[in-house]
């Protein structure tokens, strides 16, 4: 719908203290205002727009400058993103509306006296009791916006949206609806509460001290009913592509990198891009080894003929031992054996290795030659765990089986690899064909000790 559309400051306000009866001053001011056809007053349909400030002042929303940061912490429920400024630290958090913005929106401007201001504890609250009170005074139904001013994703500057609405549609969903050319649009939402508070604040604002101002011309947009208010607006945080800032996306991701890893042993069949098991072999070979050395390998087996071959030998192998030196029974053999069948589902194997003849010392005596081979093991286990945990963040899965380790001559010679080759176990690699479980608590403390 297309109409003419006026914005009138609402001047003469005056200062506005807690307990101030808003509506009534609104009321008066807005008698004053003489539109261009020669009426005065409100007419039904009309929006007042009124900054947050002074809901905030009439509803003794201040406190202590000396409090401010303990203020912040308390209408904050997520810290978003923060930076240091010449000014301090300034922070961009989630309040308890689901608000995103600077500070929690504590502001120390155009307030009197060493006081800060916080929000409305429920601005569509405040929206639909003004707007109540507007009525009962007026006798005539309007539609009531809260504004704050806001910074904005991507843009610099910034610019008024609403935060609380009473009785005015705060979104128009053109989705599934034919644009000019007769396409269903797809994701047309226009935020018309956001639209109508930025368009109200080029006549009011900080630099004018004009906090508010009537809207005629857009009654179709104003309802009977109060409506969901501004917090229909809010994007689900599950929603939120940013719900983190970068720095501290970042920092997140490094705490939690390592219990991201988890153990998965069913995979969906998408296959592993080959740049993302480089970059978790890259990743693994920044593990830390003995006397600056290299000792690593990792044998991707690509080919599936090869792989069956290779986990036939190992089967073929480990029923050996079983039957011959564990005197298994045959189901017994058959419940042990079915434990290897992940490295046949992967979608990728990765047998890592280390090659014990090139970087090891050669000391005399027995009992430094087993602390170094323990050594360079201990690297393999490093190199292993840092596979794992980057092809996580990845969200890639991962399962590490010992197997290869109890057959070291049947692998090298299926893969016709040097002997000196000392397989660290099988990692199979794919896709989670379904929800990790969660992860059974344990107590640090129970692993802790101190000398």
């Amino acid at each position: 719908m297309t109409s003419s559309v006026t914005i009138t400051p609402l001047v003469g306000l005056g200062e506005i203290t807690d307990g101030t009866d808003l509506a009534a001053a609104l009321s008066h001011v807005v008698g004053e205002v003489t539109w261009p056809d020669g009426s005065s007053g409100l007419a039904g349909g009309d929006i007042i727009v009124v900054s947050s400030k002074i809901v905030s002042k009439a509803e003794g929303r201040s406190v202590p400058a000396s409090d401010r940061e303990r203020a912040i912490d308390e209408e904050t429920v997520a810290l978003v993103a923060s930076k240091q400024t010449p000014q301090g630290l300034t922070r961009i958090v989630r309040t308890r509306t689901g608000l995103v913005l600077a500070a929690a929106g504590v502001d120390a401007s155009d307030v009197p006296g060493d006081q800060v201001l916080l929000l409305p504890v429920d601005p569509d609250a405040s929206a639909r009791a003004l707007r109540a009170r507007i009525a009962a005074l007026q006798q005539t139904q309007v539609g009531v916006i809260i504004t704050d001013t806001l910074g904005r994703a991507w843009r610099d500057g910034l610019s008024d949206a609403a935060i609380g609405v009473a009785g005015i549609t705060p979104m128009a969903d053109h989705r599934g609806l034919p644009d000019r050319e007769g396409r269903p649009m797809e994701a047309t939402v226009i935020a018309i509460a956001d639209e109508i508070a930025s368009a109200a604040d080029l006549v009011k604002g900080k630099a004018l001290g004009v906090p508010a101002a009537v809207i005629r011309g857009l009654a179709h947009h104003v309802t009977s009913e109060d409506g969901p208010g501004a917090r229909a607006m809010v994007r689900p945080e599950s929603e939120d592509l940013f719900t983190l800032g970068t720095a501290e996306a970042l920092a997140q991701g490094r705490r939690e990198a390592v219990s991201a890893r988890r153990t998965v042993r069913f995979f969906d069949d998408r296959p592993v891009a080959d740049d993302i098991i480089e970059a978790a072999v890259a990743a693994a070979v920044t593990a830390p080894s003995p006397h600056h050395t290299t000792p690593w390998h990792f044998v991707v087996v690509d080919d599936m003929t090869m792989r069956t071959r290779l986990l036939d030998d190992m089967r073929d192998a480990w029923i050996e031992d079983l039957r011959g030196i564990d005197h298994f029974s045959e189901e017994s053999i058959t419940r042990r054996i079915a434990r290897g069948d992940v490295l046949r589902r992967a979608p990728a194997l990765i047998l890592p290795f280390l090659d014990l003849a090139v970087s090891m010392h050669h000391y005399p005596d027995e009992r430094r030659r087993s602390a170094e081979r323990d050594l360079f093991l201990l690297a393999g286990g490093a190199a292993v765990q840092n596979l794992m945990v980057a092809l996580a963040a990845y969200d890639v899965g991962s399962a590490w089986i010992s197997s290869t380790v109890f057959c070291a001559e049947t692998v090298q010679q299926t893969l016709d690899l040097p002997s000196s080759w000392q397989p660290l176990g099988a990692v199979a690699v794919g896709y989670p064909g379904e929800e990790a479980r969660p992860r059974p608590a344990r107590d640090a403390r129970q692993f802790l000790h101190r000398a």
